[in-house]
């Protein structure tokens, strides 16, 4: 082909794509299609054959990728560079305004106050469908990612891209090199409907709800079967976005205002108010219209609209202290009480779980549901056989609201609690200021054998690739392993013998492990699965006691003066630490050769920046926030996502936005880069 022939295609390919992406956009964000499908269809045809003649020409945002393209064998990990968080929940009014008086008590605010600097809210409806999280790098989509734990995702670019409403390329000019883009895709009720009469004619299993429906359907191998299923998505916030501070709004509704320009749908059903009462009548408004909708919600999703405040308010655990989602009222049915059944956890607590006669509520098929503990059996009144009403409200666990009294039949039998370990036949005891009957067998109880061991190899604690669920129960049941440590005994030989394990599965398994001895001390603290010792608290306890040795011999004032840890935790961690066999199971770990980093253990004169708050924004050009962030805390400073009346120092980039201009007005100290460099240099942190 001559050079003049390529040039020629090149560009008549790039004018056909364009005016798809506008058509795309007309129809999917505007929702006013200026073209008759059969245009746009016309268009894709001589688009895809253009493409299948001159390969080599294909661009990354051809809008042919929504068909799908070849399948794949598996899903990839994507970490995401700022944690996708959960929300939490209100269910009434009394909930609303007690999140409204945290809100306000923290901004140090009257409620209800409004003046020019108002606490507005963003409201939305909940969709309910699934998160994902988008990657445009100089326009265009490289990346797409299910919210997984929050922390760690899959990745689902190929099905993603086969979606109509989300665009290859970002509309516009001067787009930050990395934008990233959260919303929900979502499979609207027509389709769902129209997707599971096509099951059940083909005598195929129907989906439940719309929501498995579009989780089923992102998570193809074959992203063609994606294509097929007619999945949408509204956009609902940003992720990381390169220079955010001087590139995007202080608003979050003029943030998805701006998706919308820049090609993204944003749900039309979102609203900006100016008081907190308006967001309850925001929140009727879409109840009574709820069936009208032309897509699932279970609630409505409240949000500061101020960054500076959602800053200013930041986060407990995995949500946001300044958005909430206000569920609708739950959905009740009735249902039998079966049975009750007595199920030992990780940590010895044995808890009674509901059989129930299978019963549709709340979107999905419910037959069993969790009873907590005697004090709950109590409170309900329930015997067994029993007609029960069985509550279900969105994504939350069913539970079993009261018994049917006038309905109880004749052979309804109280429910009793066991005398012994339904698992292991121990002795089964009740810790006074506790609810939880427990298991005393510790980890020589099968059951708790089983879920500490799951525990020690999850991907937050050891991360023992290939070491699933059902391979630990084998494990056990084949007395092959008792403690953890056994893990790493392991050898070839052994495990070939189990269920569906060949001699490469056996290595792959047996490298895994041996690369999990490489880890770190938070993670192995982590992994012991002390009683109410997340990861968080177990990060807070690597960094306060540097070594395990120090740890191990710490005392209860020692514990509690570490951040995050209460009296009940500090309790947990030295009953833990006291028993004979877990000082075993530690020094076996040890001895099979677990290691991890030392933490260097500064002394207090080396710790010049201690009690001083550092605040990063614009680009640093001779070292990353990161790197910066790190060099500061080696130091003993502790690094801030927002500027106060209480940072010491803005280090301000290049493009330097808002936070700088707020440091000013609070009269903080402000450094440059090369005045940051200077200082960690002069205290000998590089």
């Amino acid at each position: 082909m001559s050079e003049q022939t390529h040039t020629q295609i090149q560009s008549q390919m790039a004018e056909i794509i364009g005016q798809l992406h506008e058509y795309n956009y007309q129809y999917y964000v505007l929702d006013a299609p200026t073209v008759p499908d059969s245009h746009y269809d016309r268009l894709m045809r001589d688009l895809m054959a253009l493409e299948s003649q001159y390969p080599d020409l294909k661009r990354a945002d051809s809008p042919s990728q929504k068909v799908g393209g070849e399948a794949l064998k598996s899903f990839s990990q994507v970490t995401h560079q700022i944690p996708m968080l959960s929300l939490d929940n209100v269910f009434d009014e009394p909930e609303w305004q007690g999140f409204i008086s945290r809100i306000n008590d923290r901004l140090g605010r009257n409620a209800g106050r409004i003046d020019g600097d108002g606490l507005r809210f963003c409201c939305e409806p909940k969709l309910d469908g699934l998160a994902v999280s988008l990657r445009y790098e100089n326009g265009i989509l490289v990346q797409a990612a299910t919210r997984g734990d929050g922390q760690v995702g899959e990745n689902i670019t190929e099905n993603v891209k086969t979606i109509n409403a989300i665009p290859l390329k970002l509309r516009g000019e001067n787009i930050p090199a990395i934008f990233e883009v959260r919303g929900e895709v979502f499979m609207p009720k027509a389709s769902f409907d129209a997707l599971n009469e096509q099951a059940i004619n083909k005598g195929e299993k129907a989906f439940a709800n719309p929501r498995n429906a579009a989780a089923g359907s992102l998570r193809q191998l074959d992203s063609k079967i994606t294509a097929k299923r007619n999945l949408s998505f509204y956009a609902y916030s940003v992720g990381f976005v390169e220079d955010a501070d001087n590139y995007l709004p202080n608003s979050h509704y003029q943030r998805l205002v701006m998706l919308k320009r820049l090609g993204l749908p944003m749900c039309p059903e979102i609203v900006q108010v100016e008081h907190p009462s308006e967001c309850v009548d925001f929140y009727q408004d879409i109840l009574n219209r709820r069936d009208q909708l032309s897509y699932e919600i279970d609630g409505v999703v409240l949000k500061v609209d101020s960054i500076a405040f959602q800053q200013q308010l930041g986060f407990v655990a995995r949500a946001p202290r300044w958005a909430t989602a206000y569920k609708f009222p739950a959905q009740e049915e009735l249902t039998t009480l079966l049975d009750v059944e007595f199920q030992v956890g990780r940590t010895g607590a044995i808890t009674p779980v509901a059989r129930l006669e299978p019963v549709f509520v709340g979107g999905v098929t419910v037959s069993n549901a969790t009873l907590h503990n005697q004090d709950e059996i109590d409170r309900l009144g329930i015997k067994i056989h029993d007609t029960v009403i069985i509550r279900r409200a969105g994504d939350v666990i069913p539970q079993i609201v009261s018994a049917v009294v006038d309905k109880r039949p004749d052979d309804a039998k109280d429910i009793e609690f066991p005398s012994a370990c339904p698992v292991c036949d121990s002795a089964v005891e009740r810790v006074v200021g506790e609810a939880v009957l427990r298991c005393t067998g510790g980890l020589f109880c099968g059951a708790q054998r089983k879920e500490a061991i799951k525990h020690f190899a999850s991907r937050k604690a050891l991360d023992v690739d290939g070491l699933g669920d059902k391979l630990v129960e084998q494990l056990v049941d084949e007395n092959l392993i008792q403690t953890p440590a056994d893990l790493f005994t392991l050898n070839q030989t052994q495990l070939t013998t189990l269920e569906r394990m060949g001699v490469k599965s056996a290595d792959n398994l047996l490298a895994a492990l041996q690369t999990a001895k490489t880890t770190t001390l938070a993670k192995f603290i982590y992994s012991l699965g002390i009683r109410e010792v997340g990861e968080a608290t177990a990060g807070n306890l690597a960094q306060h006691f540097k070594t395990l040795e120090a740890l191990q011999v710490a005392s209860f004032e020692q514990l509690i003066d570490v951040d995050d840890v209460g009296e009940v935790v500090a309790n947990n961690i030295l009953h833990f630490l006291a028993e004979a066999h877990n000082q075993q199971v530690i020094e076996q770990l040890i001895a099979v050769g677990l290691h991890w980093p030392e933490i260097e253990v500064k002394a207090e004169n080396e710790l010049p920046l201690k009690d001083q708050t550092f605040v990063l924004t614009g680009t640093l050009s001779q070292m990353g926030r990161t790197e910066a962030k790190g060099h500061l805390q080696s130091l003993g400073a502790k690094v801030s996502g927002s500027v106060s009346a209480k940072t010491s120092y803005l280090v301000a980039g290049e493009k330097a936005g808002s936070k700088l201009t707020k440091a000013t007005d609070l009269g903080v100290g402000v450094l440059t880069e090369e005045q940051l460099i200077a200082l960690l240099t002069e205290h000998g942190a590089i």
